[in-house]
């Protein structure tokens, strides 16, 4: 007959603290993860879509192969965090904007022909709008844009270090 060991209230409390570890991270919203539960293909898993520079990097992590929902989690995490930072974009669950459709090819930076002027945009880390204007009668098209992009680079620091 073999003898069975009493946990201790440390092991106890040890396996307790990661169990809600564990629900806590699983139940956490994940910047770039999404959970896949697809009962009709038996496809259960996380799908990571890493965007940046207009290309998108995708990943699927099945809790088959990785060991459970957890573990799969724990992979998909680490993969986006490797691609992130194998493609130089800031490691951040704020949104960043890296493709601009405005003429002057730079987020947040606009030019505004009828008033003669770049106009900067950008989001402050509360989520308010912010918005100014640099005159290219004043200073000159290149220094005006050149300001501008100053500006906007300024601002966007900001909100991420908040």
């Amino acid at each position: 007959m073999a003898i069975q060991r009493k946990k201790t209230k440390t092991e106890s409390t040890a396996k307790a603290n990661r169990e809600k570890k564990e629900k806590r991270i699983l139940l956490e919203k994940h910047k770039d993860i999404a959970r896949i539960d697809q009962e009709s293909k038996r496809t259960h898993g996380w799908y990571v879509r890493v965007r940046f520079k207009g290309t998108t990097h995708s990943k699927f992590f099945s809790d088959g192969k990785c060991g459970g929902r957890y573990s799969s989690l724990l992979a998909a995490l680490a993969w986006r965090n490797e691609t992130e930072a194998s493609l130089g974009k800031i490691r951040t669950d704020k949104h960043i904007v890296t493709v601009s459709h405005t003429t002057t090819g730079v987020v947040g930076v606009r030019f505004n022909e009828k008033l003669h002027r770049y106009e900067v945009s950008w989001v402050d880390s509360q989520g308010k709008q912010g918005k100014t204007s640099v005159s290219i009668v004043k200073h000159g098209k290149q220094s005006a844009l050149a300001k501008a992009c100053q500006i906007r680079k300024e601002k966007e620091a900001e909100r991420l270090v908040a």
